[in-house]
């Protein structure tokens, strides 16, 4: 038995992605292969001719999905089963990250609107949102709405204008994604809030985001990176895929203790997919500098993102970043090695020195900017933690960020300062 659905990227159909006995595979459409405005729709999914089977397929496609728990909360919401990539896609594949869209045969994405379709929210039903989402992720099953977000947190995206927040229906762009409060995750909002300020503190690219509050309940709002504004005011999707889906590595092998990407695979994708690639190589290795600093330790491969524009592919700014080290029931190995260790209070000076090599960096200049980042970022966090104490944003979770970034910062210094050939050996 065969089913399909129609790809479209920005407005324009590009191909079928199909299943058949439980399998996928996608093709690109010959009017797309042959317009002048092809690209393909993934550095793993190179434009050709043939159909791509499912092992090809999958990743792409199943990235753009929800993950875990959320997931088989949506599966059963659907009616349908958790394992079904394709049966998900029906069901919520509308408006995903970047700028995809799956459709029922015969639809079309209302590429020109004369004006978004937006479901404006007062805030009882933003509370009733924020209480639902636990339950029913991207409030799936909900008519008119086919949200899908990559990740296991809980999300939503949502339209924010003008002081008012809403639900984008029949294919209105989203501009922001909405956060909540993760449960069991002490000051989770507050945490990953001020971890994005800080990366922007030390002049990181990095996804804007501010703490709301409504009720007695606050969430984050992040305005997405994969959206444009254009003259006229309407919003323009830009097309992204994560570093899973570029490399072909399915969702649940993300981490790399489990067969997914290593730092040195995550350079070595941006080092072929953009063009000149030492700005993005440069903002990758800050990514991963200052991910170690702060302790964020679920920096996986499909917390890094590459965009697409008119001028070609490019590392997208930092997102979902936020100190999971400063939470005794996570987990205290990274998501990624750095040279030959998982654990932060492990690495030595020869530690970078092998990262460096196996990513095709100078050892000299890694250690050289890691150490710029240590001697920086503890000030910084301080001065940032006093901005929120002002702002009326304070929360215990911050302090104990700080001090974190302090310890990690000072023993990093120390290590790489005092390290002389064969001295960390």
């Amino acid at each position: 038995m065969s089913r399909v659905l129609e790809v479209w990227l920005l407005g324009q159909h590009v191909g079928q992605l199909a299943q058949v006995d439980g399998r996928l595979n996608f093709s690109y459409s010959p009017q797309w292969l042959q317009s002048a405005n092809a690209r393909p729709l993934s550095h793993h999914l190179p434009l050709q001719a043939g159909s791509f089977d499912d092992k090809a397929t999958r990743p792409f496609f199943a990235g753009l999905l929800p993950e875990g728990d959320k997931r088989r909360l949506i599966a059963q919401t659907l009616h349908v089963s958790r394992h079904n990539d394709f049966a998900l896609l029906d069901g919520i594949g509308g408006e995903c990250a970047g700028a995809v869209s799956l459709l029922e045969t015969g639809q079309q994405p209302d590429a020109i609107q004369s004006a978004p379709v937006v479901r404006w929210l007062d805030q009882s039903e933003l509370v009733a949102i924020l209480d639902e989402l636990p339950r029913r992720p991207m409030l799936a099953g909900d008519q008119g709405l086919r949200l899908s977000l990559a990740g296991a947190q809980d999300k939503l995206p949502v339209t924010f204008a003008d002081g008012r927040m809403g639900l984008p229906l029949q294919n209105t762009p989203s501009s922001h994604i909405l956060k909540p409060a993760i449960s069991r995750v002490e000051g989770s909002v507050f945490n990953e809030g001020f971890c994005l300020a800080l990366a922007a503190q030390i002049k990181l690219s990095v996804a804007r985001a501010a703490i709301h509050r409504v009720a007695d309940r606050e969430y984050l709002l992040v305005e997405r990176y994969d959206r444009v504004r254009q003259p006229d005011g309407a919003l323009q999707r830009l097309h992204q895929e994560d570093f899973c889906q570029a490399l072909g590595v399915a969702p649940e092998y993300k981490y790399q203790n489990e067969g997914g990407p290593d730092l040195a695979q995550c350079f070595g994708l941006v080092r072929k997919a953009t063009r000149p690639s030492a700005p993005h190589i440069l903002r990758l290795l800050d990514y991963a500098i200052f991910n170690a600093m702060i302790g964020n330790h679920d920096a996986h491969a499909k917390n890094f993102s590459l965009i697409y524009t008119e001028r070609g592919a490019a590392l997208a700014p930092l997102y979902d970043t936020l100190s999971t080290a400063v939470y005794a029931n996570l987990t205290d190995k990274m998501a990624m090695k750095i040279g030959s260790k998982y654990k932060f209070t492990e690495l030595q000076s020869r530690h970078w020195e092998q990262f460096a090599q196996a990513a095709g960096l100078s050892p000299a200049q890694v250690k050289k900017r890691v150490l710029a980042i240590a001697r920086q970022l503890p000030h910084e966090a301080a001065a940032l933690r006093s901005s929120f104490v002002t702002q009326g944003l304070d929360h215990d979770i911050l302090g104990k960020i700080v001090n974190l970034i302090e310890r990690r910062c000072l023993l990093t210094s120390k290590r790489l300062e005092t390290a002389g050939p064969g001295d960390d050996e």
